[in-house]
């Protein structure tokens, strides 16, 4: 079970709330959150109420293990590809690939974004085939960085 202590203030300061389970809306318990840690897990944390708004990734240490993903400019695992086993900030500069349609997730879990430099609305892939992003509901979505994801959650 994971545990993440939201702060009113920056630094780590003020009122505080700790959560280790779903939380809709905080507004009951903090007037606003400037500032987060968390102590064990990995968190989705959103900046409205309900679950909606930007979506952010939060998590605490490092976890080694295998990762490797197949990526392909086009649906169905057409087009261009490349493998990746690290991080990639951005895939044009990287492979010179103008977009990620599809998927091959063999080893890991990954974040993939839709801008460069980690940005943008993102997707959690775990091991599988992913032929087509357009089908999975992010139509008109063209992801340009991809993440690992390094925690034991």
């Amino acid at each position: 079970m994971g545990k993440i202590i939201f702060y009113e203030e920056k630094n780590f300061q003020g009122r505080t709330y700790e959560c280790m389970s779903d939380c809709s809306d905080m507004s009951s318990y903090l007037n606003r959150c400037q500032s987060c840690r968390v102590e064990s897990g990995c968190f989705m944390v959103y900046d409205r109420t309900n679950f909606m708004g930007n979506q952010y990734y939060m998590r605490r240490g490092r976890h080694h293990g295998q990762f490797r993903m197949k990526i392909y400019e086009r649906e169905n695992f057409g087009g261009q590809s490349n493998e990746l086993m690290d991080d990639c900030e951005n895939i044009m500069e990287r492979y010179r690939m103008s977009e990620c349609m599809s998927c091959n997730v063999q080893d890991g879990h990954w974040l993939m974004y839709e801008q460069p430099n980690y940005r943008g609305k993102m997707m959690y892939l775990r091991p599988g085939e992913y032929r087509s992003f357009r089908d999975m509901g992010m139509s008109g979505t063209r992801f340009m960085s991809m993440r690992r994801i390094t925690d034991m959650c």
